[in-house]
C-alpha cells in the first residue's frame, strides 16, 4: 500500500511538469513572424529607418534599425494578437500596417512605404 501511494505521489508531482512543457511546446507552434522591407517615397530601401512594432493587447512596443537593404524582420509573435506596426525616418512616417490575429501566416510580409515629409508653416 505504501509503495502504490508513493507512485501514486511521484505521478502526481510530475503532472505539473508535463503539463508545463505540452503548453510550451504549444505556444512554440502558435508563434509566427513578421518581416518586409521600408521603403522611402522615391521607391528606394531606406537603412536606418526605425520600424516599430505595437503588441495592441499590452501596448508594448519593440523597435528595429533597418539595414542598407532596408529589411526589417520580428520573431516569436503570439498568433492570438494583433499588431501595428510603422516605420520612421528622418522626420517622414509611414501610414500603419495591422497584422491580424485572423492573418493565420506563420511568416507575413509587410513592407512599409515611408510618406513624404511634411513641411512646418512658420
Amino acid at each position: 500500500m505504501r509503495t502504490l501511494c508513493l507512485i501514486l505521489a511521484a505521478v502526481l508531482l510530475s503532472a505539473p511538469a508535463a503539463l508545463a512543457q505540452s503548453e510550451k511546446k504549444k505556444k512554440g507552434n502558435q508563434t509566427r513572424t513578421v518581416q518586409g522591407t521600408v521603403t522611402g517615397p522615391d521607391d528606394q530601401m531606406v537603412n536606418g529607418a526605425v520600424v516599430q512594432l505595437k503588441n495592441l493587447k499590452t501596448l508594448q512596443i519593440r523597435s528595429f534599425i533597418t539595414q542598407k537593404d532596408g529589411a526589417y524582420h520580428f520573431n516569436e509573435l503570439s498568433s492570438d494578437v494583433d499588431y501595428e506596426l510603422r516605420a520612421d525616418y528622418s522626420g517622414a512616417s509611414s501610414s500603419p500596417k495591422e497584422l491580424s490575429s485572423f492573418d493565420n501566416r506563420k511568416e507575413a510580409i509587410l513592407n512599409l512605404k515611408l510618406n513624404p515629409k511634411k513641411e512646418v508653416k512658420k
